[in-house]
């Protein structure tokens, strides 16, 4: 199943993508994913994780291969806090020979670990997390340490390609191309690309578990490639239900898709219709600038702008805007909250690339193109659907899916109290014991 990499040239380019309005004027410095990664340990130091450079750390029991080592540029300085006690690496993997990289966090437990006979006990099983949209591996910085007690595992983490830190390859999109042709390339360059990883790694077979927009390709990758997928978890995913019939022209009207509150005895996938005014007449119509709204963001969304691009292009403006958003984390310590907005600053206005397939995969509302929904009666491996109880993703979605390959494969459905779409930053005691025991289950 696994593809052949000289069938067709990589779906992913060499050179960068534009980089906003503030950066080609000059109000913000162009900057690269190998520049000044302090901003990242810094985050990653509040999990309580030791940072380290491959290669250049006597922890390390030997000299990585070519294709695993550090670049020159990446920091030697050790990001730990005094009771830091799980290790781990910061790589970046090469994907091509052009100089193309997926930015990795490695925390390789069979290097700390010891056998019942004394002996080093190598890991037997890999979990490999994959972040959601406008968001990096820094994101997991509240899992990691807890994930990696479980004996006999590796945990892996990675940057999507033109995301976060890894490179930033020039991201063509094909809109105007059917919109099939349109969502097979943006998958395509993605899916390709954590398989160039994995085969780069030599991870032989992984627990593969994404969030968000990083869910949906987590799916189509193990669709196509079952053999390397012992288990799919899938963390709030987009992109499975089918949208409304009528839900485009809703959108231009002005009405948007209510965030419910479902309850665990919902049964509905279909969202209801807000009203675009909260007034108390409920016949009110939209206003006209509501509809002007609503038309210009569709229209930006369908030639593929993305937040990202916002905030690059508000300079200096666009660290208040990062700050506003992660302000909201009140769940988070006021520390964890300032490394987090730095964090998430510096990955957004870094030159923009792939993050504007978003557009060809999305249509306006979020509704995927090509839902997963039907696509997903292929599945062939146990797959885990993880939800927070305020999620604005639509948990029956995952019920959907359940229904349809029952006694199939093995699946299952959480809801994380107390969280929303980010559940594993909102709760992360719930949501890293079940993850925890969904990997114990696999021993």
């Amino acid at each position: 199943m696994t593809s052949n990499p000289e069938a067709a040239p990589p779906a992913w380019g060499s050179g960068g993508s534009g980089s906003g309005l503030a950066s080609l004027f000059g109000l913000w410095p162009r900057a690269s994913s190998k520049d000044d990664h302090g901003l990242e340990l810094a985050l990653l130091a509040e999990s309580g994780l030791k940072v380290v450079s491959p290669g250049r750390s006597s922890d390390m029991a030997q000299l990585e291969p070519p294709h695993m080592q550090p670049r020159q540029s990446a920091p030697t300085t050790l990001a730990t806090k005094p009771d830091a006690d799980v290790v781990a690496e910061l790589l970046d993997v090469d994907i091509d020979s052009a100089g193309n990289y997926i930015h990795t966090l490695a925390i390789r437990n069979g290097r700390q670990q010891t056998s019942p006979s004394g002996g080093s006990a190598s890991a037997q099983h890999n979990l490999v997390m994959t972040h959601g949209y406008f968001t990096g591996l820094g994101f997991f910085f509240r899992n990691y340490h807890e994930l990696s007690q479980v004996p006999g595992w590796n945990i892996y983490s990675i940057d999507w390609l033109g995301m976060g830190r890894s490179s930033r390859p020039k991201y063509q999109s094909r809109r105007g191309e059917s919109e099939d042709a349109r969502v097979a390339h943006a998958e395509r360059f993605f899916v390709e690309s954590l398989e160039e990883w994995r085969k780069r790694l030599g991870i032989e077979r992984m627990t593969l578990c994404g969030h968000s927009f990083g869910g949906y390709m987590s799916a189509l990758y193990a669709l196509k490639h079952p053999d390397r997928v012992e288990k799919l978890v899938l963390i709030s995913p987009i992109g499975i239900p089918e949208a409304p019939p009528d839900f485009d022209e809703k959108l231009r009207q002005g009405y948007g898709p209510a965030r419910r509150r479902s309850t665990p005895t919902d049964t509905q996938a279909t969202p209801d219709y807000e009203r675009a005014e909260d007034s108390k007449d409920a016949a009110a119509p939209p206003s006209r600038s509501r509809i002007m709204w609503f038309r210009l963001a569709m229209g930006l969304w369908e030639r593929n702008f993305a937040p990202q691009w916002i905030v690059r292009s508000a300079g200096p403006f666009g660290r208040r805007l990062i700050d506003w958003y992660v302000n909201r984390f009140e769940w988070l310590s006021e520390s964890q909250r300032t490394a987090l907005a730095a964090y998430a600053h510096q990955i957004s206005v870094l030159p923009g690339s792939s993050e504007s397939a978003l557009g060809d995969i999305l249509k306006p509302g979020a509704f995927a193109r090509r839902p997963l929904v039907q696509r997903l009666d292929a599945i062939a491996v146990p797959t885990v659907f993880m939800y927070g109880a305020n999620d604005w993703v639509d948990f029956t979605g995952g019920q959907q899916v359940i229904r349809r390959i029952a006694g199939r494969v093995p699946t299952r459905l959480f809801r994380i109290p107390d969280a929303g779409h980010n559940l594993h930053l909102e709760n992360p005691t719930d949501f890293n014991r079940i993850l925890a025991s969904e990997m114990r289950a696999l021993e």
